[in-house]
């Protein structure tokens, strides 16, 4: 139920109908957009949104659906049933086209079975009947004209008049050649007179001639003259042109008869196409508007997520500018929503986005949100915009609000959702305060939802401190002096008067008396509003720079542990190789030792040739000492540890700078990396051995090189869609393993067709928290935000 009767027309309902309205291919589905009204059942609204979201479907996917041709065939089908009535020509070429559209929908989805389940009712149980077709087809050709052979007698007729047509004219250009020969005809060719062929003659020789004079020129010097022998041919003619007139209407008769028992069949049909051709205009609306299906639920709540109202969207997309998404959400919690703040910015705008949204959603349209969002079925809409004064009803502005008041107070329950624009105005603030306060009590108390704008300080002090309401503002830019058009839950607004006078350029002792004026205390909660405005912007930039901060830590530890995680397998590594190159080292030494003992008892203990192979194996495991690789020793520092030394982690041969002493932990950069280890986990070292065994670490400079040359911006305007998805996939991948929080992918506006194919991709990833737009001065809807965990 929808109060008052304007109520449509104040939120723009009826105005989104008219722009439904013009998608309509035919009247039928005009006047089934004509019928739209606001619904209450949960069934009947979630079929009707899946239909058209289906319908939406299969035109952002181009399948080959062809629906060009609709007719009104419920007419022709009701004269049909006059038993003694017949469709002419044009009529049964209107049911021919239509039926040969209603086959081609039918075909098309029999070929994607149970795809569109909601698009598929719609013809369920529906007969199909080519029978019909192929009756039009025997009489009726592909222009819709009566087929020359649709009956023996009709070809016979037809044969006639051609022959008849054919001496007609041989007959005449015979005359005409002779009457030329002997200067009687005046200038000027054959011409047709009462639809019959006539010669211009010269008035002076119209005598010679013999024939019958149909008209003469206004000079009277030319008569035009049917000669006498084409004149009888002439009326031949006609005769069989009233027998084939009289044989057509006998066919179309008979194909009438023929068609009148499809006459039931003919009104589904035409049922059928009304339907379609509806949610055709719906579907083609949704996409204009960028529409989605919500989250539908049976509560009466609401959460809107990147909500945009329809109509301001369209009135922008023509500037070249882009809507500021709204975000609120509506509970059982949180029932009504006081929104505050400064004139112009925006407050009515955010009341008529959440009522005009649940009016199309409950009139069965998709609505321009995030198809996260939610939205339930309210039982009533009850809407206080404008000024609705009447002189006829004795109303003032004041009465007419007052009015409304009484109704919403008697007839509001938990399901009704109440919208009230500058609630309390129209009177003396004074009294007007305290009215609208109890009213918001009572209606409060009576568990209803809404949005509710004011100005009032009473109001917004009240919604404070009562449960079930929602203080909320719009923001506004106290230094650049601009509305920014967001909606913030949880604190009233500032209508910032001293300021937008002061920027707008009115006089200061204009401004310091109506300060004087206002009072101290109205003044002082002005002030701490605009002020709580301004921290709440500091806070909000602080929180910002802190959660990047955190960022570049989390980055750090990440590449702290994937520094730790190599180190530690490339020292598992080496001392494996080590163990390896020892073993063969004795294995080799075992034989040498082994070769000269048996050399030795073969000499049988020669001092010579004993003392010669010592000096062998001497020479054997010297050799053997230059060929190990040996790593530069390190030379330790016994020396108390400073801010600015070097120095090297026990065990290991990653060196560091000491960049900040805290007790027994030290800071230290290792490389481009940041990490805290104990004092006696390290040792001091030179700078010069330090220099010389960093060199030999290159593992964190890789690390740090590449974070270094990632950028989080991506460009992809220009490229085409599998391009665009190939760059997206690599830089994603590459983002995701470097730990970065977020990126930018700039992917322009245009048709909105790469940014659609983008972020369906991007949602596949399990990393993707979150999806935004950027700010509407900074590229709107253009850029989109990507959120990693």
């Amino acid at each position: 139920m929808l109060y008052p009767e304007n109520c449509q027309d104040r939120l723009g309902f009826n105005e989104v109908k008219q722009l439904v309205h013009q998608h309509c291919l035919s009247t039928m589905g005009q006047a089934l957009v004509n019928k739209m009204q606001v619904m209450t059942k949960h069934e009947q609204i979630n079929k009707f949104l899946r239909q058209t979201q289906e319908f939406k479907s299969i035109l952002i996917n181009q399948e080959p659906l062809q629906i060009s041709t609709f007719f009104d065939i419920k007419i022709l089908a009701e004269k049909i049933r006059v038993e003694g009535t017949y469709l002419v020509e044009d009529e049964l070429f209107q049911i021919y086209s239509s039926l040969q559209t209603v086959f081609s929908v039918i075909r098309f989805f029999d070929e994607r079975k149970d795809i569109y389940p909601s698009l598929e009712a719609l013809f369920e149980h529906l007969q199909i009947e080519k029978n019909i077709l192929k009756n039009i087809e025997t009489v009726i050709d592909a222009k819709g004209k009566m087929k020359p052979n649709a009956s023996a007698e009709l070809q016979e007729i037809t044969t006639a008049i051609a022959r008849g047509e054919q001496e007609v004219r041989k007959k005449m250009d015979a005359i005409y050649k002779m009457a030329i020969g002997k200067n009687w005809v005046a200038d000027g060719s054959l011409t047709i007179r009462d639809g019959r062929m006539c010669i211009p003659i010269l008035a002076e020789h119209k005598r010679k001639l013999k024939g019958f004079i149909h008209d003469e020129s206004a000079s009277g010097q030319t008569v035009y003259l049917e000669p006498e022998e084409v004149f009888t041919l002439n009326n031949k003619l006609r005769d069989l042109e009233f027998d084939r007139r009289r044989e057509i209407i006998k066919i179309l008769i008979a194909l009438t008869t023929a068609l009148r028992p499809y006459t039931p069949l003919l009104l589904s049909y035409h049922g059928f196409l009304t339907k379609l051709d509806f949610v055709r205009a719906k579907a083609l609306f949704a996409i204009d508007i960028d529409a989605n299906m919500p989250v539908l639920i049976k509560e009466a709540k609401t959460k809107l997520i990147n909500a945009r109202h329809p109509l301001l969207l369209l009135s922008f997309a023509t500037e070249k500018k882009t809507v500021v998404p709204l975000n609120i959400h509506i509970n059982e919690h949180l029932r009504i929503v006081l929104v505050s703040g400064p004139n112009a910015g925006g407050k009515s705008v955010c009341m008529k986005t959440v009522g005009l949204l649940q009016m199309m959603l409950q009139a069965g349209l998709l609505v321009p949100v995030d198809e996260n969002s939610e939205m339930g079925i309210f039982d009533q809409i009850f809407a206080d915009i404008g000024d609705d004064q009447s002189i006829e009803s004795d109303l003032s502005t004041y009465s007419a609000h007052l009015t409304k008041m009484r109704y919403f107070v008697a007839h509001a329950s938990p399901k009704t959702l109440v919208l009230i624009d500058e609630f309390g105005t129209g009177t003396d603030p004074q009294f007007g305060g305290p009215m609208a306060e109890a009213v918001l009590e009572v209606l409060n108390n009576k568990k209803v939802r809404g949005v509710i704008t004011t100005h009032y300080s009473n109001l917004k002090l009240f919604a404070g401190n009562t449960n079930g309401l929602e203080n909320a503002s719009m923001l506004f830019d106290n230094r650049k002096m601009k509305p920014l058009y967001i909606l913030d839950l949880g604190k009233p607004g500032s209508s910032y008067a001293f300021e937008i006078a002061q920027n707008i350029g009115l006089q200061p002792e204009v401004i310091n008396l109506a300060r004087i004026k206002t009072g101290d205390n109205q003044n002082s909660v002005d002030s701490l509003l605009v002020n709580l405005e301004r921290e709440k912007r500091q806070i909000h930039e602080t929180k910002v720079t802190l959660a990047n901060q955190q960022n570049k830590v989390k980055n750090l530890v990440s590449e702290n542990e994937k520094l730790k995680l190599y180190l530690e397998e490339n020292r598992k590594t080496l001392i494996k190789e080590a163990k390896l190159e020892a073993q063969n080292i004795i294995k080799e030494a075992n034989k040498l030792v082994e070769h000269t003992i048996a050399e030795i008892k073969e000499k049988q203990a020669d001092k010579v040739a004993t003392k010669q192979l010592r000096q062998n194996l001497q020479k054997s495991i010297v050799s053997n000492e230059v060929k190990e690789e040996r790593k530069p020793v390190v030379k330790l520092d016994d020396s108390t540890i400073e801010v600015g030394d070097w120095v090297q982690l026990v065990n290991t041969e990653t060196s560091g700078q000491v960049l900040e002493i805290n007790r027994d932990n030290l800071v230290l950069a290792l490389g481009d990396l940041r990490s805290v280890v104990k004092r006696n986990r390290v040792q001091k070292i030179s700078n010069k051995q330090a220099k010389k065994v960093a060199q030999s670490n290159s593992f964190s400079g890789r690390i740090s090189e590449a974070i270094s040359t990632f950028r989080p911006e991506l460009d992809l305007r220009g490229m085409r869609g599998e391009n665009a998805i190939q760059e997206v996939e690599n830089y994603l991948d590459k983002a995701i393993m470097l730990g970065f929080p977020s990126i930018k992918l700039i992917h322009g506006k245009g048709d909105g067709i790469l940014r659609k194919l983008i972020r369906e991709y991007v949602r596949k990833y399990k990393e993707v928290t979150r999806m935004e737009d950027e700010h509407a001065d900074r590229g709107g809807d253009g850029i989109t935000y990507v959120y990693l965990s």
